[in-house]
């Protein structure tokens, strides 16, 4: 009877596309070696760093050979082709639901545990932690599907955008909902400057993140921070598991680009300089909001925003309007990071490394007075939030950001730009590629105004 059913299930085999995904696999797992910016430095203070970090650090080769084997186990099935695309939205929606109700279980007992006027946690909780496993199994079950149709809705954009043939994009998209590693960031203190990132287990608790920090500055003489992330760039890319549709799409398309740019000077010499990091990021944070937007339009219009607008912001001064004296000021957390980054980046400039040190401090505790919880403010904080400048924010004056989005701004189409700016590895060919299009614009007759 199983031998009959095995061999029914083979007939659905699609061996071209099992064949791809083990094609890939190998392929992509060379270029983890052979990326300048995958591979760490013996000498770098990040490296030596892993002296303090050893036993948090996150296995990356059993995760993989276990993603690996999951996504060639589903291509050779691949149960999803056999649903029609009303189906295949839906089930990815009754998923993410799933995901919701196991995280809103999850954190039911994490409230047991943590109330004091709670005798046995575990009694209290065992109800809820059992329904929460059957939750999980059954979430396990359909994760495989649920990501090869977020893989595929993803792809088809890609190749409708143009950066592919109708046969599929390269690299193909593939994606794993996973528990991500936080990640160990690196900065000099006096400059803000990523000098080394290295990932480390999930789940580190708050107390040995803390520890981990505290050795790692007071040896090497730095500013570091573990902190969470919200994608990494594998094969399958790693993504947060979340229930919030709109961005396992982001993400999916963001970590697709990066294995895009992987096979170009742009993404092949990753994190050779501070440039490439911010360069990699933004021009990923680029394609994820254009693709994700696209996505969400065609299959998930009730969870669509506005489509990017890359016009460039040009900075006006306005008159400070007076407020009432019963209406508080409004925290604008962009525009207060910007500020914060500004001054760090000048004190630091002039070597005022402890008053930087101490006005960051002054500034995260207002910023968790209006309600947004960072638990440190540093030069590793800047360092890592500043390289995602698709947006204003922690790049501070930092004009990378503006530059690519007024680059896309002045390019025909997302695939034009991503194919300009590619080959480039400094900021000084974003600004003469820059140049070149506003100097057609003007001899055009059309401009940013």
């Amino acid at each position: 009877m199983r031998l009959s059913r095995f061999i029914l299930q083979l007939k659905t085999v699609d061996w071209q596309a099992a064949r791809q995904a083990l094609r890939l696999g190998v392929v992509l797992l060379v270029l983890l070696v052979a990326v300048p910016g995958l591979r760490p430095d013996p000498n770098s203070p990040a490296f030596q760093s892993l002296g303090y970090a050893r036993d948090y650090l996150f296995d990356f080769v059993s995760w993989e050979a276990q993603a690996l084997f999951d996504k060639l186990t589903n291509a050779i099935i691949a149960p999803q082709r056999f649903m029609p695309p009303e189906e295949q939205t839906r089930f990815v929606r009754d998923y993410l639901a799933l995901v919701a109700e196991i995280q809103r279980l999850e954190q039911h007992v994490f409230e047991i545990y943590s109330d004091p006027m709670v005798e046995d946690p575990e009694e209290a909780s065992y109800y809820i932690r059992v329904q929460r496993d059957e939750m999980r199994t059954e979430q396990q079950r359909r994760q495989a599907i649920a990501e090869a149709i977020v893989e595929a809705q993803v792809a088809e954009v890609l190749v409708d955008y143009g950066f592919g043939p109708r046969s599929g994009v390269w690299p193909p998209v593939a994606i794993r909902f996973t528990q991500l590693p936080t990640v160990l960031i690196i900065s000099p203190r006096d400059r803000i400057e990523r000098i080394g990132g290295y990932p480390l287990q999930h789940g580190i608790t708050v107390e040995e993140r803390e520890r981990i920090e505290a050795n790692v500055d007071a040896d090497l003489g730095v500013s570091s921070l573990v902190t969470p992330i919200g994608g990494l760039a594998m094969w399958p890319a790693m993504l947060v598991e979340t229930s919030y549709l709109p961005a396992a799409y982001d993400v999916s398309a963001h970590e697709w680009a990066h294995h895009y740019l992987a096979f170009y000077p742009m993404g092949f010499n990753y994190g050779t300089t501070p440039e490439l990091y911010t360069l990699n990021e933004t021009v990923a944070s680029i394609v994820g909001a254009e693709i994700s937007w696209a996505v969400l339009d065609r299959y998930y219009p009730d969870l669509a925003p506005p489509p990017p607008d890359y016009t460039p912001i040009v900075e006006e001064v306005k008159p400070v309007e007076p407020l009432s004296a019963d209406e508080p000021p409004v925290f604008d957390f962009r525009a207060e990071m910007r500020e914060t980054r500004i001054r760090v980046d000048n004190l630091l400039a002039e070597g005022r490394i402890e008053e930087a040190e101490r006005y960051m401090e002054m500034r995260r505790q207002q910023f968790v007075a209006n309600g947004y919880q960072i638990r440190k403010l540093n030069q590793a904080y800047f360092a890592f939030h500043g390289s995602y400048a698709d947006a204003p924010g922690a790049t501070g004056a930092d004009p990378i950001g503006p530059a690519l989005r007024e680059l896309r701004y002045y390019s025909g189409s997302l695939v034009d730009f991503v194919a300009e700016v590619r080959d480039m590895t400094t900021y000084q060919q974003v600004v003469a590629a820059l140049e070149s299009h506003r100097a057609l614009a003007a001899a055009e007759g059309y401009g940013t105004n």
